[in-house]
């Protein structure tokens, strides 16, 4: 594990040090509740759910690329809130933590009304987990994108079609109808050069002219996510 924005330590300080990698000698630190979600993760979804036990499903990610996380809910139709939050992630011991940790935030005290649960940001997680390492910020935000999927998916199979957030999106490679929320996913899945994103989306390939363009949005949500 490497992490460029690490804290270099000494040998005699690799005793205390969560993680270390051995070429850097720098240091990844997690707190103690990270650690308690990780190694007892709550509403954890162990098997694939029976039809009609939740009443919407939200997925975000690529096997192939990265961390996938799957986030099932229920919601109570009458207070509007989500009662149950259950998960599933293909990923590292972040991204476990961070979804843990999201989905008793959630469900904690009866459950959050659902546009109280959307005020939830990355951030909020992050402050509850006691931190995460720079380069591991995007596993909360991943909980965060597959939540909202989730609601969304729930106003349209309920027929609140008016509540659904539909995020701004540009196009920024126009032949291939590439747009900057499609570059930062591939940022959130961990490309941070111009050869990372085009590996995925092929972007910036038949249009040359947009390659500053993109380059610069690559900056921009790697400083967002990463610091």
């Amino acid at each position: 594990m490497d992490d460029t924005n690490a804290t270099p330590i000494s040998t005699s300080d690799m005793q205390s040090s969560d993680v270390v990698n051995p070429h850097t000698k720098q240091k990844w630190a997690y707190s103690a509740i990270v650690k308690e979600h990780f190694f007892h993760p709550k509403n954890l979804l162990l098997e694939e759910p029976v039809e009609g036990q939740f009443d919407a499903r939200g997925t975000v990610g690529s096997p192939a690329c990265g961390d996938v996380m799957d986030i099932w809910i229920k919601v109570d139709k009458n207070s509007d809130r989500v009662t149950e939050l259950k998960w599933k992630t293909f990923g590292c011991g972040s991204a476990i933590a961070a979804t843990s940790m999201f989905s008793e935030m959630v469900t904690e005290n009866g459950g959050a009304k659902i546009e109280d649960a959307l005020k939830i940001k990355p951030q909020d997680i992050m402050e509850r987990l006691g931190g995460l390492p720079n380069r591991k910020i995007h596993c909360s935000v991943l909980a965060d994108k597959a939540f909202r999927k989730a609601v969304n998916n729930y106003f349209h199979a309920t027929g609140q079609h008016s509540r659904v957030e539909v995020e701004g999106a540009r196009v920024v490679d126009a032949r291939m109808n590439i747009t900057d929320k499609d570059i930062e996913e591939a940022v959130l899945e961990g490309a941070q050069t111009l050869e990372d994103v085009q590996k995925k989306l092929k972007v910036g390939v038949g249009d040359p002219e947009s390659i500053p363009e993109i380059e610069q949005l690559i900056r921009f949500y790697s400083e967002k996510y990463y610091g």
